[in-house]
């Protein structure tokens, strides 16, 4: 197969499968397949993949839950099937999926493909000009829960300011692209990025200690650390495992990929 199924109803027949016609592929599966650390490498590239192609509506700057919308599934697969098609879960952009499926990529290494989907599903690339902002019609500032993807409210955004996808969006920019993740008393450095960056800092607060953290690029590469140096000491880059000490200094580390 090219994808995971999502979900196998009572009788046992099974959604997000290529043999359905509506919800032939759901965002969700592919995702977390990655995510958890479940689907073997090749497999999760993969499925990845097919999510791309058949998810990711680069004309409307959006990323599909799921696709074809539900409408007359027997049995009927619960409230989704509810909603028009096109909205929210059903064949919109459900948010939540949209930042996981970027999460997923960064797992992957994958940093053009995770910055390019960040910056799709990002609020304010929606309102950059006076037509695009009348098309999504809610704050630029703001994480949308859903986005429409049918005719006539394509791209226009759902409900904004309750929904759980911004500390996810959060996190994957901090910790999947930057790749900054905290554990315990040490600092997990792994960035997936662009190859276009350069460059980019970051300063990060452990107590009363100040880390000035420069992540340099001059290879143009997505993934993987060649160095890693904390005031003047070199760590592993395969482990960047970076320890924290709240002893009020100023440290200094120097990674490059």
């Amino acid at each position: 197969g090219q994808w995971y199924r999502r979900a196998y109803n009572d009788n046992g027949d099974p959604l997000g499968s290529v043999t359905n016609s509506e919800c032939q592929i759901d965002c969700i599966a592919q995702a977390w397949a990655v995510i958890s650390g479940a689907a073997p490498e090749d497999k999760a590239k993969t499925a990845m993949w097919s999510s791309y192609h058949k998810l990711v509506l680069h004309d409307k700057a959006l990323i599909n839950l799921l696709t074809p919308p539900f409408s007359q599934t027997q049995p009927s697969p619960g409230y989704i099937q509810n909603y028009p098609q096109g909205v929210r879960e059903n064949g919109g952009q459900y948010t939540h999926g949209a930042v996981w499926a970027v999460i997923a990529w960064a797992k992957l290494g994958e940093g053009n493909l995770a910055n390019e989907l960040f910056r799709m599903i990002n609020p304010i690339y929606h309102t950059q000009t006076q037509r695009e902002a009348q098309i999504y019609r809610v704050e630029p500032y703001v994480m949308a829960a859903d986005v429409y993807s049918a005719p006539p409210y394509a791209g226009r955004g759902g409900w904004s300011w309750y929904t759980g996808s911004a500390s996810w969006m959060y996190q994957a920019g901090l910790e999947w692209i930057l790749g900054i993740r905290r554990q315990r008393d040490h600092l997990i450095l792994k960035p997936c990025i662009s190859e276009h960056w350069p460059q980019y800092k970051v300063n990060y607060r452990f107590g009363k200690s100040l880390y000035e953290i420069t992540v340099n690029n001059s290879h143009q590469k997505q993934s993987g650390l060649k160095s890693l140096i904390l005031d003047g000491k070199e760590l592993d880059p395969k482990e960047a495992r970076i320890p924290l000490k709240d002893d009020g200094e100023k440290h200094q580390i120097i990674a490059e990929l």
